[in-house]
C-alpha cells in the first residue's frame, strides 16, 4: 500500500500524517471544532460521479444572532453562502433543506443565516434581507469549499476538523460528501495470538486524517492495524446526543487472509451524503495471525473475531461524538465479511450491540458432488479447536522452520517468525473456531428461537453467479460437457454425469461448449455454496422465530467482481449478458461507488439500490419511504418503488412468488430460485429446521 504524506496545522506547527500510522500527540491541547455548535454537511449526491464537478455542499451550523453568523463561518475558514451561490444550485439546496426540516434538524421555514439575509424553503426556496442588528438566532449556512470526493485525497487548507471523543481528541477534515476521520486506532497495539482491547491511551491528539496500516496480509500491511474510519454527514454539539444518525458497521471481505477497511468500493463517503449515515469501516487481524488456533494451549483462535467485536465496542462507546447513533447499528459486509456477520449473529460476545445485519454472498455448503471438503463449509459451519489445527496447523509450523517436538517451544519459535513470512506461507489458518468464549455453536443456531442467535432483523442475498469466481475455466477447449464440469468444479466423472443425468442443469448451446459448460457449472458451484446454503438462513430462522424478520435478494447487474479466471471484459461488462455477475461486484451499488457508467440503468439502479438497504440501516425495512424519498428529490428511486412494488419480507407460512427481491432495474419480485436444485444438492429450503451444518 502507497504510503500518502499531508499535512495539517495543529495548535503552532506542521504535523505529518502517514498511512502507516496514526500521529499521536499529548503535548498542546487542540481546541474541538464543535465546542459551541453542531456541524451538517449537506450535499445533494447523485451518485453520478462525473457529474459531481456541478454541484456543491454547503455547511449548517446552529443558531446564532445574525451578528455572529460570519464569525461562525470563519472559525471553519469557510464564509456565509452567497444569495447567487444557492440560486445556481437552488434545486439541489432546496432538495438539502427541504429534508432537514423534514427530518426535524432544523425549521427550514424560519430559514437560515446567509451573506446579507436570510434564505428558507417553505413551497420553494426563498430570500429576504435582514439588518445587521437582528438578535433572532438562526442556523447558519456557510459555504463548503472542500469540494474533492475521492476516497483517497486527503485534507485540503482549512477543511481539518477536530472532534473529542473517548477521552482523545481526533483531527479529521472534510471533503466534498462528508467529514471524515481516518486511522483511528480501536485498539491498543494488539500482541500476537492476544485476544485485542479497547483503545487504552487517554488525552491524546490522534490524527485521523489518513488510512491506518492494513492488517498484515501476502506482501503487504502491519501487526499495528487495528483501525477504523468513520465518514459521517453530521457532528453533534459537543456532549450532545440528539439527533444521532444510524450507523453502518462494515466489515470487509477477502478470504480472512486479505482486505482492508480503506477499500475504495466501501468508501462511506457517498452513503453518508446521499443517505443520511454513519459508516464505519474496520481493520481486523487476517490469516494466521488473526485465526491460529493450537489444541492444549491459550491460543484458541478467533482473534479477527474479536477484534471485530472490540471494534464494535468502540463504536458503541464512542459513535455519537461522530453523529452515529450507538443503539441503532446495523453489521454488515461481503464474502468472509459476511461470514463474520454470520458468526457475529451467534456470538455472545456480539449479540446485543447491534441492531440489524447484512450478510452479502455468504459462503457456506459442506462435503457434496463427491468433494472430500468444500471452500465455502468453513464460512458457516465451524472447526473445533482440533479440526482447525490438524488442517493447518503443522503445516505453519513446519514452513516456519519451528519444528520442535515441544509445543511450547513451537509457539515460542513461531512468535518470533516477522508477520509477512507467517501470513505469506504456502498454508496459512484462515477459520473461525469454536473457541468457547466468541464461537460457542458448531454453527449459527436457526432452528429455534434461541439466545444463542441474535433475533433482529436481516437482510441475506447472493449475486447471480458468484459461483462463477470459484469455478475454473478450460485453459484449452473441452471436448465434452463431462470433462468441462470435472475441471471447473473439480469433480470426478461420477458426479459430472451425475449432474447431467439429473436434468436439473440444463446447457444452453450458444455454439462455444466451453463457454456453455462453465455456465453450467457456475450455477451449479453458485447453488452449493451461496444460494441453497443462504436461502435456508432465512426461511429457516424466519420459520422458527430466530429472526424477527428477513428480507433476501439476487443481483441481477454488476461491474467487475472477483475474476480469478481473467475473464474479463466483454463477457462481464455487457449489462444484458445473462451470465458473469461475479462475486464481490455488489458493493458498489451498496454504497454507491460505482465510478463507470454503462447505461443509465446502471445509474437507477445504483440509486435505487442503494436506497434499499439504507432504508433496512434506518428502519429494519428496506423499502423506503415515499415521503423521505419525495423531500430528498430522489425522482428515479420513487419510479423505481411506485412501479415495481415493495421489497416483501420472507414469510415461511407461504410460498406466494414475492420471497425475494431481484436487485436490478427495475427490481422485481420473484421467489426463491432453484429450489429444486437446492433439494437435489442435498441443501433444501429447510436444510436448517433439520439441523444442517
Amino acid at each position: 500500500m502507497t504510503v500518502l504524506a499531508t499535512f495539517v496545522v495543529v495548535a503552532a506547527g506542521f504535523v505529518a500524517i502517514s498511512q502507516s500510522s496514526p500521529v499521536v500527540e499529548s503535548r498542546a491541547a487542540v481546541a474541538v471544532s464543535n465546542a459551541k455548535s453542531s456541524l451538517t454537511l449537506v450535499y445533494q449526491n447523485n451518485l453520478n460521479l462525473t457529474d459531481d464537478k456541478n454541484h456543491i455542499g454547503a455547511l449548517i451550523l446552529g443558531p446564532v444572532p445574525q451578528a455572529n453568523a460570519a464569525a461562525a463561518c470563519a472559525l471553519l475558514n469557510e464564509k456565509l453562502i452567497s444569495k447567487a451561490t444557492l440560486q445556481k444550485h437552488e434545486a439541489d439546496f432546496n432538495d438539502a433543506l427541504s429534508y432537514q426540516d423534514y427530518a426535524k434538524y432544523t425549521d427550514a421555514e424560519q430559514g437560515y443565516y446567509i451573506e446579507n439575509g436570510v434564505v428558507s424553503v417553505g413551497n420553494r426556496v426563498s430570500y429576504s434581507s435582514a439588518t445587521g442588528s437582528s438578535r433572532k438566532q438562526l442556523p447558519v449556512l456557510c459555504t463548503q469549499s472542500a469540494n474533492n470526493g475521492s476516497s483517497t485525497a486527503g485534507p485540503v487548507s482549512g477543511s481539518t476538523l477536530s472532534v473529542a471523543a473517548g477521552g482523545n481528541t481526533f483531527v479529521g477534515f472534510r471533503n466534498q460528501k462528508s467529514f471524515r476521520f481516518l486511522g483511528i486506532p480501536y485498539a491498543d497495539t494488539p500482541k500476537r495470538f492476544k485476544y485485542s482491547s479497547l483503545y487504552s491511551n487517554k488525552g491524546q491528539t490522534i490524527q485521523a486524517t489518513a488510512y491506518g496500516s492494513s492488517c498484515a496480509q501476502g506482501g503487504s500491511g502491519s501487526e499495528d492495524c487495528l483501525f477504523l474510519n468513520v465518514e459521517t454527514p453530521y457532528i453533534p454539539k459537543a456532549g450532545s446526543k440528539k439527533q444521532l444518525r444510524p450507523v453502518l458497521f462494515w466489515i470487509h471481505g477477502g478470504g480472512f487472509t486479505g482486505g482492508t477497511g480503506a477499500d475504495a468500493l466501501s468508501y462511506g463517503g457517498n452513503l453518508a451524503s446521499k443517505e443520511d449515515l454513519v459508516v464505519v469501516n474496520i481493520n481486523y487481524r487476517l490469516s494466521t495471525l488473526g485465526f491460529l488456533a493450537v489444541p492444549g494451549t491459550d491460543i484458541k483462535g478467533n482473534y479477527g473475531i474479536a477484534d471485530q467485536i472490540t471494534a464494535l465496542d468502540w463504536v458503541v462507546a464512542n459513535i455519537a461524538s461522530f453523529g452515529g447513533d450507538p443503539e441503532k447499528i446495523t453489521i454488515s459486509g461481503e464474502s468472509a465479511g459476511a461470514g463474520s456477520v454470520r458468526t457475529l449473529l451467534g456470538s455472545p460476545k456480539a449479540i446485543g450491540k447491534y441492531q440489524g445485519a447484512i450478510a452479502m454472498s455468504n459462503l457456506g455448503g459442506g462435503v457434496t458432488l463427491g468433494l472430500d471438503g468444500d471452500y465455502g463449509t468453513t464460512y458457516s459451519s465451524y472447526y473445533t479447536i482440533p479440526q482447525s489445527y490438524a488442517v493447518a496447523g503443522p503445516q505453519i509450523f513446519a514452513a516456519a522452520g519451528c519444528n520442535s517436538t515441544d509445543v511450547s517451544a513451537q509457539i515460542a519459535c513461531l512468535e518470533k517468525v516477522p508477520a509477512a513470512t507467517i501470513v505469506g506461507l504456502n498454508t496459512v489458518a484462515r477459520y473461525v473456531v469454536q473457541d468457547g468464549t466468541y464461537v460457542t455453536t458448531p454453527n449459527l443456531i436457526l432452528s429455534t428461537r434461541n439466545p444463542n442467535t441474535a433475533h433482529i432483523p436481516v437482510i441475506f442475498g447472493i449475486i447471480r453467479n458468484d459461483g462463477a469466481s470459484f469455478s475454473t475455466y478450460p485453459e484449452t477447449p473441452i471436448s465434452n460437457h463431462t470433462q468441462g464440469l470435472e475441471i471447473a468444479l473439480g469433480i470426478n466423472s461420477t458426479w459430472a454425469d451425475r449432474i447431467i443425468a439429473s436434468n436439473l442443469f440444463p446447457l444452453t448451446s450458444t455454439g462455444n461448449l466451453t463457454l456453455d459448460s462453465f455456465n453450467v457449472s457456475q450455477r451449479v458451484a453458485t447453488d452449493k455454496t451461496f444460494r441453497c446454503i443462504d436461502q435456508s438462513t432465512v426461511y429457516s430462522g424466519v420459520n422458527s422465530g430466530a429472526f424477527t424478520k428477513a428480507y433476501f435478494y439476487q443481483f441481477e447487474r454488476t461491474i467487475g467482481g472477483y475474476d480469478p479466471n481473467n475473464l474479463g471484459q466483454p463477457l462481464n461488462d455487457n449489462p444484458r449478458n445473462p451470465y458473469f455477475r461475479f462475486h464481490g461486484a455488489d458493493m458498489p451499488w451498496l454504497f454507491g461507488t460505482l465510478d463507470r457508467i454503462r447505461e443509465p440503468e446502471d445509474l437507477w439502479s445504483e440509486q435505487l439500490v442503494s436506497s434499499y438497504f439504507a432504508s433496512f440501516v434506518r428502519s429494519g425495512d428496506p423499502n423506503p419511504s415515499l415521503g423521505y424519498l419525495d423531500v430528498r428529490g430522489y425522482d428515479k428511486v420513487i419510479e423505481g418503488v411506485k412501479k415495481y412494488g415493495s421489497w416483501g419480507q420472507i414469510d415461511a407460512t407461504k410460498k406466494s412468488g414475492d420471497e425475494i427481491r431481484l436487485l436490478d432495474w427495475p427490481s422485481k419480485s420473484a421467489s426463491f430460485q432453484d429450489v429444486e436444485q437446492c433439494d437435489w444438492l442435498g441443501y433444501p429450503l429447510d436444510y436448517y429446521l433439520k439441523g444442517g451444518k
